[in-house]
């Protein structure tokens, strides 16, 4: 794997582009260009920072709007010439207002859906933290884990019930209900999904062929 201190920037008139991508959901953000001053600057601020071609300058996404890309991880592809970026997002990247520069409409592969899942664990964390009035997951928490525990074993008798008896959207609903307060549990006991599919991971890689 080609290091970040070997990188060719000969080859591009010292420009290399830099995809971005969401680390929650795995969705492409934007494409942009970073010379070694803007990298040295996305790695020591925590904030990713382009070379603007157009303007002739260093410009630190979010600087106007305030939708800044927070860095998480950043690594050079095979040939040393175009960097991917692993940032989170703190609102809108596209100037038009979308999610990405590739506006609402994008295709999305499955992975990006699934990452749903993380958003939605970051927003539960939030409930955790604010217990904001009217919100169904403040009066959970409210009622104590032994009853958020209890609803997960409802909602999992609800969807096998469902699997057996209902239709596929009942399916989908129940499953979205078991999901939603599977996350809740772990996240209430200080666990995370990332450690659940850590561990998926790991039976995964530890099975042998009969």
């Amino acid at each position: 794997m080609t290091t970040l201190q070997e990188l060719t920037w000969d080859r591009s008139d010292g420009l290399l582009p830099a995809i971005v991508q969401d680390c929650n959901t795995g969705a492409v953000l934007m494409l942009a260009y970073m010379n070694q001053e803007a990298l040295a600057l996305t790695c020591s601020t925590g904030r990713v920072t382009f070379w603007s071609r157009s303007r002739g300058c260093l410009w630190t996404k979010g600087q106007t709007s305030g939708n800044y890309l927070e860095l998480r991880e950043i690594a050079a592809d095979c040939d040393g010439d175009a960097l991917l970026v692993l940032a989170a997002p703190s609102g809108p990247t596209c100037h038009l207002g979308t999610t990405t520069c590739w506006g609402e409409s994008r295709p999305r592969a499955a992975a990006e859906r699934i990452g749903f899942l993380s958003v939605l664990e970051q927003v539960i964390l939030q409930r955790i933290a604010q217990r904001p009035e009217g919100s169904y997951t403040a009066q959970l928490l409210a009622q104590g884990t032994r009853r958020i525990a209890q609803k997960v074993g409802e909602e999992g008798l609800e969807l096998a019930l469902a699997g057996v008896a209902e239709s596929e959207r009942e399916i989908i609903g129940e499953a979205a209900d078991l999901l939603y307060h599977s996350l809740l549990l772990l996240n209430v006991k200080h666990l995370s999904l990332a450690q659940v599919v850590a561990e998926l991971e790991a039976r995964h890689a530890a099975r042998r062929p009969d």
